[in-house]
């Protein structure tokens, strides 16, 4: 069984830069697929980007398209976020998920798609 550990969140001015990192315990964290989601207070949780076991396949919420950046170090079991030009409505405490894909390539948006989830790290962005 993966756990995960998110650190890297804190305060930043808009227009700045934050790398979120997810530590995963566990022998079969290359086996897994990778997430990064985000809640708000009050809103539902937001898809925020996927990468694939291999690393080959990456998608991203509409919203931060262009901007965020995941990547996974498999040696290392370590899976990244890299959030460049943030906004305030980037404000949310993000969590790191990780699942079992039914095929390689796969890197879904879907919360279904992942049964492990971190506790979160809060980001807030100032304007």
């Amino acid at each position: 069984q993966v756990q995960l550990v998110e650190s890297g969140g804190g305060l930043v001015q808009a227009g700045g830069s934050l790398r979120l990192s997810c530590a995963a315990s566990g022998r079969t964290f290359n086996r897994y697929t990778l997430a990064w989601f985000r809640q708000a207070p009050g809103q539902e949780r937001e898809f925020v980007a996927a990468i694939s076991v291999s690393g080959g396949v990456t998608t991203y919420g509409d919203s931060v398209k262009g901007r965020f950046t995941i990547s996974r170090d498999n040696a290392k079991n370590e899976v990244y976020l890299r959030m460049n030009n943030l906004k305030p409505e980037d404000t949310a405490d993000y969590i790191c998920a990780a699942g079992l894909p039914f095929t390689s390539d796969q890197a879904s948006h879907r919360p279904v798609s992942y049964n492990l989830w971190g506790q979160g790290t809060q980001v807030t962005v100032s304007s």
